[in-house]
């Protein structure tokens, strides 16, 4: 090819208008999918001397050809030019240069449409790994938190108010159960874009025996698309990959938010690492989360590319159109952020303490007792709808006298309800719940060692 010339341009009088060459080039992003097209463009090499269409001779200097382009961009040595628009053409046109007419025979069966349908589900395939490994460094963090505050009790809350006693070790083990949710979820993603869409050329395959079976195998997939039309447009795993990602930062962010909060001074149950924080320009004092304020408020990049890649996809006619050249930016910038927000949570997580003075101190606010005292009565026999009626009144009784339900005597108990006996003590106060809980899963002491050793075999094994 000549320096200007395009894959295309012999169909078309006249030259591009620059303005038209910066609009339709996506070189500058899709660079990234190099190593992709190299390894692609390789098993097709060999197809195509497998199936004679080119000599072992010529495969042979294709692949050479192909390993120094790779050496080359991997080293920032390669020279890209955007009037090549996309990746491809820029790694043909090399390959031309560099061998002549063998480089000109690479693209025999095969069409951009099938090509980059296939880069993108290779890079997918190794980004759902990294992501994957990032959730489980993230989850051994979040485990090592846990094992400091097995036993150490803090406030559940639901709708903002306190609910019930839970071990802080539980609170934090929360989070590795959404994270598990994430890796799975990635997991099966990766498993249904795992097929190789190379062989179904532009839209309609093509008239060459070409082997997509064979290109599949060596490229790692589990099978071939069986619908060339479907397969060039297809990009529902794209669609998918981004809601997955969409999911783990609504799963940073509510953690992010959580711990905001209990950053306060209003709680201060919470201390993050001064690496992460910083300070005000024009209050000495603050000790600002911004680190965990840009987790959370990064959630919205990721679900503006879902929404993105969603609208790209809504009205797109059958087979390729050009819409989808806007697919990777989506999907590039979801991966990005999301690698980074994974990368920052840990840190934050390895570093942090939570202040088990503070929040001990506090614990008899909120009458965190009372779903207990409630449960203390059924057992005595008093049905569960008597008995937080009983409860209710104490807790308003207790709310108006500034007391707890502890301080109340034992004759106000059974005025309340003459099944009351002294073991209510017993029951009452915040760790006595905790040590009293009963089912699995639950937030107590004792199934927190046990959700902990589970975490820790678990995450060995996997």
């Amino acid at each position: 090819m000549s320096k200007s010339e395009k894959s295309w341009e012999k169909r078309l009088s006249g030259s591009i208008d620059e303005l038209a060459v910066d609009f339709v080039e996506s070189l500058s992003f899709d660079r990234r999918l190099y190593k992709y097209d190299i390894v692609g463009s390789i098993a097709h090499a060999e197809m195509l001397a497998g199936q004679k269409l080119i000599s072992k001779a010529e495969c042979a200097e294709i692949k050479k050809a192909l390993v120094e382009i790779s050496e080359e961009i991997a080293a920032d040595k390669f020279v890209f030019n955007k009037v090549h628009e996309d990746i491809h053409m820029a790694i043909e046109d090399a390959l031309i240069r560099r061998i002549g007419d063998a480089g000109k025979k690479l693209h025999t069966g095969r069409s951009r449409n099938d090509q980059v349908a296939m880069d993108l589900r290779l890079w997918m395939r190794d980004e759902i790994e990294l992501i994957q490994a990032r959730l489980v460094s993230l989850q051994k963090a979040l485990l090592r938190l846990a094992q400091r505050y097995a036993e150490d009790i803090m406030p559940a809350y639901t709708h903002l108010q306190r609910a019930q006693p839970v071990t802080i070790g539980a609170y934090v083990l929360s989070f590795v159960e959404m994270f598990s949710r994430d890796i799975r979820r990635m997991g099966h993603c990766r498993e249904l874009l795992n097929v190789s869409p190379l062989g179904s050329g532009a839209v309609a395959g093509s008239t060459l025996p070409l082997d997509r079976q064979a290109t599949a195998r060596q490229l790692g997939f589990l099978d071939i698309t069986y619908n060339s039309i479907d397969s060039v447009a297809d990009r529902d795993f794209c669609a998918e990959f981004l809601f997955d990602c969409a999911i783990i930062a609504m799963h940073l962010s509510r953690l992010a938010e959580d711990w905001i909060l209990f950053c306060s001074t209003e709680f201060s149950f919470l201390t993050i690492d001064d690496k992460y924080c910083t300070s005000s320009s024009m209050m000495p004092q603050k000790r600002n989360p911004d680190m965990l304020e840009l987790i959370r408020g990064k959630t919205g990049r990721v679900y503006g590319a879902l929404v993105g890649m969603l609208t790209v996809l809504k009205a797109q006619p059958s087979t390729y159109n050009r819409d989808l050249q806007e697919d990777k930016i989506h999907v590039f910038s979801a991966a990005d952020t999301i690698g980074a927000c994974l990368e920052m949570t840990t840190a934050i997580a390895s570093g942090c303490s939570f202040n088990t003075r503070q929040i001990a101190a506090g614990m008899d606010r909120g009458f965190l007792d009372a779903t207990a005292l409630v449960e203390y009565l059924v057992k005595k026999g008093i049905p569960f709808r008597q008995a937080h009626g009983i409860v209710g009144t104490l807790v308003a009784e207790c709310e108006t006298g500034g007391k707890r339900l502890s301080d109340l005597g034992i004759e106000r108990f059974r005025t309340a309800c003459g099944a009351i006996d002294e073991d209510v003590y017993q029951t009452l106060n915040a760790l006595h719940v905790t040590q009293q809980y009963q089912t699995e899963g639950a937030a107590g002491p004792l199934q927190t060692h046990k959700q902990i050793e589970y975490w820790k075999n678990y995450l060995h094994e996997h």
